[in-house]
C-alpha cells in the first residue's frame, strides 16, 4: 500500500481549505492518501509591514519550496498569484486545477457602495480603502483619484474583521478567498468587481501544486491538471515574468480562451507614487494562439502606452 502523500501547507485558515482541496482531489482522482503538513513562511510571520515594502520574492512559498526540497513533503499547494515565476532548480509546476473566479471583490458597510456607469465602485468620496497590493491601489487611484488607500494586512477573516471594526471605509480582496471560506458577509455591501473595472493579479482564483521535478508524484499529480485553465494562467504570468516582476508589481492580467483555441490577454500596469496617493494607469489586450505571444504583444503594448513604468 502506497505511503500517504505529504501535502504542505501554510496554516491560514485559506491555505488549509486550499490543501484539503487538493487533497480531495488526490482521493478521487488518483485513489491515494493525504497528510497536511503546515509550514510557516516569512509573509506569515511579519505582519507589520505592507507586501510592497518588503523585498525580494517567495514571501508566502520559499519555505514550503525548502521543505519540497529537503523531502519533508511530497508536494506543495500554493495560491498561483503568490508563486513567483521563476522555479527553484530541483522543482516543477505539476498541475493547475480548475480555475474559480479571479475578480477582486470591494467589501464596505452596508449601504456604502452605489455604483453606476459613472462611477463603478460606488464609494463615498475620500473613503479610506484599505489594500497592501499596489495593483490594486493603481487601478483604483486611476478610476478614483479622490480615495484613500490605507496599508491592510492578515488573513482574510482577519481582514473583514478589520472593515467591520470601523478601520477602513471598504476594503478590496480576492473574491476566491472569501467564497472558499464561505465567510459571512452580513451587514456589508460586497460588489465583485468584473475585469473592465479592475484587473485581478496574474494566476488570481487558481491553486498551483508544485513537486520535486523528478519523481513519481510530478507524473500522478498531472492527472489534476485543467488544461484550459494551465493555459490561460499560463499566459498571465508569461506577462509578469517578462516584466521582471514579482507579486507586488502593480499589473492586473486576466487571460480568457476564445474560439479556436486562441487566447485574449488584457493587462493593466501602473506607476504609483511612494506615498501610494496618485497613480497613472494603462490599459492593454491582445488575442494569439498561443499564450507567450499573447504575453509578448501586451508587453509591448505597455511599453509603448507607459513607458516610465520600464525604467530608464
Amino acid at each position: 500500500m502506497s505511503a500517504p502523500l505529504r501535502i504542505g501547507t501554510r496554516g491560514s485558515d485559506l491555505a488549509l481549505w486550499q490543501a484539503r482541496h487538493v487533497a480531495g482531489l488526490i482521493a478521487d482522482r488518483l485513489g491515494r492518501e493525504t497528510e497536511v503538513v503546515v509550514i510557516r513562511t516569512r509573509g506569515d510571520r511579519v505582519r507589520d509591514v505592507a507586501f510592497h515594502k518588503m523585498e525580494g520574492k517567495g514571501f508566502f512559498t520559499k519555505e514550503l519550496q525548502e521543505a519540497l526540497l529537503d523531502g519533508r513533503v511530497d508536494l506543495v499547494v500554493h495560491s498561483l498569484k503568490d508563486l513567483p515565476t521563476e522555479e527553484p532548480e530541483g522543482l516543477a509546476l505539476a498541475a493547475v486545477p480548475e480555475r474559480t473566479v479571479p475578480a477582486d471583490l470591494l467589501l464596505a458597510p452596508r449601504g456604502s457602495l452605489s455604483p453606476d456607469h459613472a462611477d463603478p465602485l460606488g464609494l463615498p468620496r475620500g473613503a479610506v480603502v484599505g489594500t497592501s497590493s499596489l495593483r490594486r491601489a493603481a487601478q483604483l487611484l486611476a478610476l478614483r483619484p479622490d480615495l484613500k488607500m490605507a496599508a491592510l494586512r492578515g488573513n482574510v477573516p482577519t481582514r473583514v474583521r478589520k472593515l467591520r471594526e470601523g478601520g477602513y471605509g471598504a476594503i478590496v480582496l480576492a473574491a476566491a478567498g472569501v467564497r472558499r471560506l464561505g465567510l459571512d458577509l452580513d451587514g456589508l455591501d460586497a460588489l465583485e468587481l468584473p475585469p473592465e473595472v479592475v484587473l485581478p493579479a496574474p494566476g488570481q482564483g487558481a491553486l498551483a501544486i508544485e513537486t520535486r521535478a523528478t519523481g513519481p508524484e510530478r507524473e500522478a499529480l498531472a492527472a489534476l491538471d485543467d488544461r484550459e485553465a494551465a493555459r490561460c494562467v499560463g499566459a498571465e504570468r508569461m506577462l509578469l515574468a517578462l516584466l521582471g516582476g514579482g507579486c507586488h508589481l502593480p499589473l492586473g492580467a486576466l487571460a480568457t480562451p476564445e474560439p479556436g483555441g486562441a487566447i485574449r490577454l488584457q493587462a493593466a500596469l501602473g506607476v504609483v507614487d511612494e506615498a501610494v496617493r496618485s497613480a497613472r494607469l494603462a490599459r492593454v489586450g491582445a488575442v494569439a494562439r498561443e499564450p507567450d505571444a499573447a504575453a509578448q504583444l501586451c508587453r509591448e503594448a505597455l511599453r509603448e502606452a507607459i513607458p516610465e513604468a520600464f525604467g530608464p
